[in-house]
């Protein structure tokens, strides 16, 4: 099944989980899976190894969770260190394993390893994709802009030219305040973006991950979300209990304004998306208005 046809009249939730590291046995993800399995995501997608390290790992995890658990995957693909030929064998593996849902995405830059010539941009590996059979396309946005985005209206027209070239719905970067996002869906939808748009929610469980992220992604962090990580940083079930009250009173409020669906960032923790799928649970079988 097509991700993008799940977006009928109510809220979706999916998960998102890693491939494990290259010394930790593949196995260990299905502990993740059969944690995350029974809170019943509309689809789970998996992300793609630094440097392309990691895709043969994802595609087999995505290919696991279709048939062992009848979950619809997604696979990241990211561009940036591929050639074209690379990616249409990627295109082959995943359709021989069922997957019909791929993430497209350019990648981050790593220093160390210096980048290909055939994508300087996501829109360029959605179009390769387009052109490759009937796959259903998702993108990624940022609420906030891209970090290397001159400005918001120009990362959005980059967005604009993404949607046109092929994708079906998109996925937001995590972010902390939802006045950013509200801003965010309105600028897209004068922008003429009508595909859905999931927020992405990621539960922040101590300081040192959270400051990690923000290096990475440039996400704000409100006064409120500071007072609480000074508050109980030193404390890690506080501070894990103060992170899940947080994501759950961001999902409430995100449903409440009618978003188009949650997207779990689960770091691979199956305690904390439970806890925070039983807050909330009621509220993604209420249809929306």
């Amino acid at each position: 099944m097509k991700t993008s046809e799940l977006f009928n009249n109510r809220p979706t939730l999916s998960f998102e989980v890693f491939p494990p590291k290259s010394d930790t046995p593949i196995e260990s993800i299905y502990k993740t899976i059969d944690g995350l399995a029974p809170l019943e995501p509309d689809f789970i997608s998996v992300t793609y190894g630094a440097g392309g390290s990691g895709n043969n790992a994802t595609i087999g995890i995505c290919a696991m969770i279709k048939e062992k658990y009848g979950i619809e995957p997604v696979a990241h693909l990211a561009c940036i260190n591929l050639t074209r030929d690379k990616v249409v064998s990627e295109l082959e593996e995943m359709k021989k394993a069922g997957i019909e849902n791929v993430l497209a995405l350019r990648g981050d830059i790593n220093p160390s390893i210096p980048p290909k010539e055939d994508f300087r941009y996501a829109s360029e590996l959605v179009r390769l994709i387009k052109k490759n059979g009937d796959i259903n396309i998702l993108g990624a946005c940022y609420p906030e802009g891209h970090p290397e985005a001159p400005n918001i209206v120009e990362d959005i027209r980059h967005l604009k030219e993404k949607v046109d070239a092929g994708c079906s719905q998109l996925v937001t970067q995590l972010f902390f305040d939802n006045e950013d996002f509200y801003s965010f869906r309105e600028k897209t939808a004068i922008a003429g973006i009508n595909v859905p748009i999931e927020a992405g929610i990621m539960p922040v469980t101590n300081k040192k991950q959270i400051e990690r992220m923000v290096t990475l992604c440039h996400a704000k962090l409100p006064k409120k979300f500071v007072t609480i990580m000074e508050k109980y940083e030193h404390d890690p079930v506080a501070m894990r209990d103060a992170g899940i009250a947080y994501a759950v009173s961001q999902i409430v409020d995100l449903i409440a304004n009618d978003v188009d669906g949650i997207h779990l960032y689960t770091m691979n923790n199956p305690y904390i998306a439970e806890k925070i799928c039983t807050a909330v649970k009621s509220l993604f079988r209420s249809p929306a208005k």
